[in-house]
């Protein structure tokens, strides 16, 4: 069968406008386009559902996939059913119109044939948006490069029409991380949890912030019977964890509520804390359908990758391509402030070398708008900074001085100001560099106290790293020398800037993601500081209006 179907492929593909091909197209692959657009590929079929569709279905009399002798198989019925249950994958079941897909008559061959090609488009995209994501990421502005793996969709679609377990071959076209699997599961949690808070009374408001230990809250009982549905609170407590004010029970599942969600875990309610706790559940449900979306779009990890996720503030550094906590160095990060110039991009990039005492070489911008007016104002200012007026682009560059012309000439960007290496160096003493177009990398920090935040959008677009020296070792540990603490230590207080080439590239992968569910059985959730998620949201919800009844339109 698949080398008929791979025949057909390549007789259509040299002859596209026989009649057979344009009926097809007509009624089943234009939905398909209309689909791939709102992927971002301009009206191509940039995943071959046009052609393994056409393939199927060339010739008089097509070989049915779904049907045998005037019955739906039980594949079909099976395939329909995670057709209208695509929810619990993080997907719209309007768009793949389950329930518009009728089954034939008897003895009405044309009515069968046009329930197979209708089961057979929806089934295509739902393959393909569980495989790749709806929307490409470059619209979402996520430049991530890599793909996943390209699917036989001729194959897929055989495959599933044969399958004893239909859902279990599903499975295995979604990605196949571990924490994807993880928050897939927590999304039908979440979906139970959400419709249950119905019946909970809402919590009043606070009328003086903020609420500490100790305290009366008039909404102590509705606080409980919250923290208990999310799990955050034991249901099996002492009787005495009944009163009207914040107990020593109610402030620990407080401050692991807290934890969960990004915040100061100190078990004071303040506005911050009470805004997530008031967040709707089904708010929460959107954000773990958002990121299994993102999820989609990452290619497999061919060695260890560096992950940075934005929103949490914190870095995995993976010893392995498992994503599994035993196997991955954390540490907590500063990013980005949320001013659409200084956000921290979402892009992948190769680490390549790390420099020891590094010259900060002042971005323009920077220079322009904040530096130059405290330099004129203060002649001092340069030599108060360790701040370098420089004509040349390495570290090798001549050093001028603060003349007017000179001034004029930064400020026109023919020259540029660079801090020289050293404990109060912006850099730290330590950056790791993975070349890109951003111009954004990893580096230490003078400023230690910022990592105390739990809010940490401080940078110009960079990532700071709270453990600079753990993560030398980690990225050097196959270079040439023995790169323990203690040497890492003593490169980076030494005299001389130095850089060393990593034994081979890590991929770096700086992401967005606001929800992560954890191995332990936690849901962590985090702030949409820069907005992407209502970006995102936007996007999945016009791609979707342009579906509605496609699986109706797209038999003969």
């Amino acid at each position: 069968m698949a080398e008929t179907v791979n025949a057909r492929i390549r007789a259509q593909s040299r002859n596209m406008s026989g009649p057979i091909v344009l009926l097809v197209l007509a009624g089943v692959l234009m939905p398909l386009a209309c689909a791939a657009m709102q992927r971002g590929g301009a009206g191509a079929d940039a995943h071959g559902t046009e052609r393994a569709l056409a393939a199927l279905y060339a010739g008089k009399d097509p070989t049915l996939l779904w049907s045998r002798g005037g019955h739906a198989t039980p594949q079909a019925l099976a395939l329909l059913d995670e057709l209208a249950a695509a929810a619990s994958y993080g997907l719209n079941p309007a768009d793949y119109g389950a329930a518009a897909i009728a089954p034939g008559s008897a003895g009405d061959s044309g009515s069968w044939e046009r329930y197979d090609r209708r089961l057979s488009a929806a089934a295509l995209r739902f393959v393909v948006d569980l495989h790749y994501g709806r929307i490409d990421p470059l619209r979402a502005g996520f430049h991530l490069e890599g793909k996943r793996p390209s699917l036989d969709l001729v194959n897929i679609l055989q495959t599933l029409a044969a399958a004893p377990d239909v859902a279990a071959e599903i499975a295995a076209i979604e990605p196949q991380f571990y924490h994807y699997k993880l928050l897939e599961q927590s999304l039908h949690r979440y979906r139970q949890l959400a419709a249950q808070q119905s019946s909970l009374a809402p919590l009043p408001k606070i009328p003086r912030f903020p609420l500490r230990p100790g305290q009366r809250y008039v909404g102590a009982a509705s606080l409980r019977a919250l923290l208990m549905l999310l799990g955050d609170l034991p249901l099996h407590r002492p009787e005495a964890d009944v009163g009207t004010t914040l107990d020593p029970a109610l402030v620990a599942a407080v401050r692991h509520f807290q934890q969960r969600h990004g915040l100061a875990a100190d078990g004071t309610i303040g506005r911050a804390t009470f805004a997530a706790l008031a967040t709707p559940l089904s708010f929460r449900v959107r954000q773990i359908e958002l990121t299994l979306e993102r999820w989609r779009w990452l290619p497999p990890f061919e060695n260890p990758p560096i992950i940075v996720n934005i929103p949490q503030f914190r870095l995995f550094a993976f010893r392995s391509t498992a994503d599994l906590k035993a196997d991955i160095l954390q540490m907590d990060v500063i990013v980005g402030r949320t001013y659409p110039s200084t956000q921290t991009p979402v892009f992948a990039a190769d680490m390549k070398y790390v420099i020891f005492r590094p010259y900060w070489d002042v971005p323009y911008s920077i220079t322009r708008r904040e530096l130059l007016p405290a330099i004129r104002r203060n002649p001092d200012y340069l030599t108060a900074q360790h701040l370098e007026i420089v004509q040349g682009d390495d570290d090798s560059a001549r050093i001028l001085p603060p003349t007017a012309d000179n001034l004029a000439a930064l400020e026109a960007g023919r020259l540029r100001l660079r801090q020289q290496p050293g404990a109060d160096n912006a850099l730290g003493l330590i950056k790791f560099m993975l070349p890109n177009a951003n111009n954004v990398y990893l580096h230490s920090t003078p400023a230690h106290r910022l990592f105390n935040e739990s809010r940490r959008t401080f940078s110009h677009g960079c990532i700071r790293v709270s453990d600079p020296v753990a993560l030398a070792v980690h990225v050097l540990h196959d270079a040439p020398g023995d790169w323990t603490p203690g040497k890492v230590e003593a490169e980076m207080n030494g005299t001389v800037t130095r850089r060393v080439v990593l034994a081979k590239p890590i991929r770096v992968l700086i992401l967005y993601a606001t929800v992560l569910a954890t191995e332990a059985g936690d849901v962590l959730f985090f702030d949409d500081i820069y907005g992407h998620d209502g970006r995102l949201a936007a996007l999945l919800e016009s791609a979707s209006r342009l579906r509605p009844g496609l699986a109706a339109r797209s038999g003969r």
